[in-house]
């Protein structure tokens, strides 16, 4: 009888400590995912810090031969404090769906006002040619490639730490974890897909 309770407990405990290294298996696997898309997210980061820093020297630049353009100038210099802004909320919490539709909706905005600036500046012939103008367009172009392919890492690193998530068995941990549904970084617009033109 004694053997038979022995056993019974015994096997009771041997399932406990099954389950208990699955859980801690599972847990270590979405902590594992959800670092990696946040590291995906800091590559992001750089990019857009790097864009963000090279907006104020094409204002600049432009603005000696743009005169008559103001509006069309401070309208790039506020949708380039507002992606900063979105981008900073985003920073403070990557896959956070506000955050990340967030940031989607002010970098469309910034992508449309570089757009303007750089159809207006095709009736400035002299800007056309200005040196730091072009170093600055060649930047420009440079960085929205890898901010690209900086999303594209992004993305897929947040649909493999969803679709584990989504899983049996995770999805009945994930919850009680604390490890919820990760956004995409994607942008609204088709056209906004494609990095500005920045050619004269």
């Amino acid at each position: 009888m004694i053997t038979v309770i022995l056993f019974v407990v015994g096997g009771f405990v041997g399932l406990l400590v099954i389950v208990a290294l699955i859980c801690i298996g599972i847990y270590n696997s979405l902590v594992s995912l959800r670092n990696r898309y946040k590291n995906a997210f800091a590559q992001i980061d750089v990019q857009l810090k790097r864009r963000y820093d090279l907006i104020p020297n094409l204002v600049e630049t432009a603005k000696g031969y743009m005169k008559h353009e103001r509006e069309t100038l401070e309208a790039v210099i506020q949708a380039r404090n507002m992606a900063y802004n979105a981008e900073e909320k985003a920073v403070a919490n990557p896959g956070d769906p506000t955050a990340m539709k967030g940031l989607a909706s002010a970098e469309g905005q910034l992508g449309g006002a570089i757009g303007r600036l750089f159809a207006l500046a095709e009736s400035y012939p002299d800007l056309k040619a200005n040196e730091n103008m072009l170093n600055i367009q060649e930047e420009l172009t440079s960085t929205e490639n890898k901010v690209a392919f900086s999303r594209q890492g992004y993305n897929d690193a947040v649909t493999t730490y969803n679709t584990r998530r989504e899983q049996f068995p995770a999805v009945l941990l994930a919850g009680m974890f604390g490890f919820g549904e990760a956004e995409l970084f994607e942008l609204e617009d088709e056209k906004q897909r494609d990095a500005p033109q920045v050619k004269f």
